[in-house]
């Protein structure tokens, strides 16, 4: 639930402390916190080639000056402040589940001139609706009753639908974005929640604004640090974990067995298939180890403050898990058929055999089971060793597993073991 929570969480607390007045702060600097946040999100996500953020943004904004702009004094004793309250209130929330279920495509034409148009259309739409002369008399107690209570359950409905379909695309992709659109939509709810237009409202919304510019930060850190496929730290992040380790520790490689022939079988999104399938083990360790991925079908697991001795039933359990593992494909492989004039040649051949479409039409091509094995190397570190040496030994070992038969572990005080008993017989 971390990337969930947080910092966004943190954020939120800020406007709270804000709200219940164990911080203050004027209206000036609430307005210039506002509005900076809304133009420093806007230019990130501008760099960044994050078209969904830079539109919830804008939606954010709208939302702002259409609740801020119907509610001054000189328009308000007709109530459209109400009106816009209310229409803010659906049209928010239905805006940010609209961002999170389309594709990210940047900046290009087709995919920015959608959305423009939408939010153009409701913006029109919203402020139609508040003009104090848009509704005529046979109208205005339909329209009293509709907005009397502007932050009403149909507010709470909208909001609460869409949080639910945040949580669900968070649950589903692990994406900083998803949370951010989530934790913005609290914090615009609050603002609503407080009449949308004033100190404390300006606030939440500037709160909202602050989340979703982080939330392009919290996505650049994951793509430099995490995998984006296995969503498993990085080789940057293995890097710099080796800097902060202080003996004693253990690193386990680990490498997935035969995977180059499963890529050549069944083809790349299969083999991607068993990257994330054997990521999602390794990121369930036990023994307080930390997994990453090297690259390519090679991972490595950090233990720190724990000898070999400590790990090797935690890596034995992970084995295990990873053999549990299977995939089931359905239907002939398609790399294994005939393609093009190779294809029609063979069948032009094989009509002239007698009985062979009887042949053909008995073949049953049933369900093929792929079994997933991963073979681990172990070595602990010494006070005199570098962390390049252990996981140089941990790469030995981890060979020594692969040519006795894979599908297991193999520590480096075994290789030495076996050195000094061969070193022995020869003298």
């Amino acid at each position: 639930m971390k990337p969930l929570l947080t910092p966004a969480i943190w954020i939120l607390l800020v406007a709270i402390l804000l709200h219940t007045g164990f911080v203050t702060l004027s209206a000036a600097l609430i307005t210039f916190a506002l509005y900076g946040a809304l133009i420093a999100g806007l230019l990130i996500a501008w760099k960044f080639h994050s078209s969904r953020i830079f539109f919830a943004l804008l939606v954010l904004f709208l939302a702002e000056r259409a609740i801020s702009y119907f509610s001054s004094a000189h328009i308000a004793a007709s109530g459209p402040g109400n009106t816009a309250l209310a229409a803010v209130g659906l049209l928010l929330p239905m805006n940010f589940v609209f961002l999170s279920l389309v594709k990210e495509k940047g900046f290009t034409f087709p995919s920015v001139a959608p959305p423009s148009l939408f939010l153009f259309v409701q913006s029109v739409i919203v402020a139609v609706l508040c003009r104090p002369d848009s509704l005529e008399a046979p109208h205005r107690a339909l329209h009293r009753a509709v907005i009397s209570h502007p932050f009403s359950y149909t507010t709470l409905a909208a909001f609460t639908a869409a949080a639910v379909v945040l949580i669900i695309r968070f649950l589903l992709y692990r994406k900083p974005a998803e949370s951010g659109l989530l934790w913005a939509l609290v914090a615009s709810l609050l603002s609503l929640r407080f009449g949308g237009a004033g100190n404390i409202p300006s606030a939440y919304f500037a709160t909202a604004a602050f989340i979703l510019a982080f939330s392009m930060i919290e996505t650049s850190y994951m793509l430099a640090y995490h995998d984006e496929l296995t969503t498993l730290p990085s080789r940057r992040a293995f890097q710099e974990a080796l800097l902060r380790l202080a003996p004693p520790y253990s690193i386990a490689m680990v490498d997935i067995d035969h995977f180059k022939r499963c890529n050549d079988t069944y083809g790349h999104d299969m083999g991607d298939q068993v990257l994330r399938l054997v990521a999602s083990r390794l990121a369930r360790v036990t023994g307080g180890g930390q997994a990453y991925r090297c690259g390519g079908e090679e991972f490595a697991i950090i233990f720190p403050g724990k000898a070999t001795k400590d790990v090797v039933d935690h890596l034995e359990q992970l084995r295990a898990s990873i053999e549990a593992s299977s995939f089931r494909l359905r239907g002939q492989d398609r790399r294994q058929q005939l393609r093009g004039a190779d294809r029609r040649t063979r069948s032009a051949r094989e009509r002239t055999k007698p009985g062979n479409n009887i042949s053909e039409l008995s073949r049953v091509s049933g369900p093929t089971e792929i079994s997933v094995t991963a073979s681990i190397g172990v070595a602990t570190s010494s006070q005199r060793m570098l962390a390049e040496e252990v996981i140089q030994a941990a790469d030995k070992a981890l060979y020594r597993a692969k040519a006795a038969g894979r599908n297991r572990i193999e520590t480096a005080a075994s290789g030495r073991r076996r050195a000094r008993t061969k070193a022995a017989g020869i003298a």
